[in-house]
This record gives C-alpha cells, sequence and structure tokens, in this order.
C-alpha cells in the first residue's frame, strides 16, 4: 500500500517523530526501537536526533549521516494525533 507523502516531520521528547501528511493526518512515531547497535546508535545523542529532515518530495525522513526509517513504517507503526 502507498502512503501518503509526508509534509513536516518533528523531532520530540523521548525520541518520538510528529509527522504530518498531505492528508491532514498527525501521527507520532516511536523512534526507541529502532534505536539500537552502531548504525542507529547514533539517534540516542539528543542534538543529533534533532536533525532528522524530509527527503525531497516528501517520500521519506532521513538524519544527517543517512539514517532512515522505511515510509511505510513511519506510516503504519505510528499513532493518529
Amino acid at each position: 500500500m502507498l502512503q501518503p507523502k509526508l509534509i513536516s516531520v518533528e523531532p520530540i521528547e523521548q525520541f518520538k517523530l510528529l509527522l504530518k501528511y498531505e492528508t491532514g493526518e498527525t501521527k507520532l512515531f516511536d523512534v526507541i526501537p529502532y534505536i539500537r547497535g552502531s548504525w542507529f546508535g547514533e539517534l540516542k545523542e539528543s542534538a543529533y536526533f534533532r536533525t532528522v529532515h524530509l527527503l525531497p518530495g516528501g517520500i521519506g525522513i532521513e538524519w544527517s549521516n543517512g539514517q532512515d526509517i522505511a515510509p511505510h513504517e513511519l506510516y503504519e507503526n505510528s499513532i493518529p494525533q
């Protein structure tokens, strides 16, 4: 299933992301389960976690060093707000 495009991502407390979609939906995604190992472990640093940004066209998100979470995971595993 194709998910709608993101229009914004906002890092908030407790390693969560506030996601806004073109459909008007707002969802909350918990990144904690992903923060392990050397690659995603960098996200433990609060300042680094806040570097999250949208990919061009709203097709996903990414952090400064290239970590990303699949768009379908973001959409399907987030809680409507």
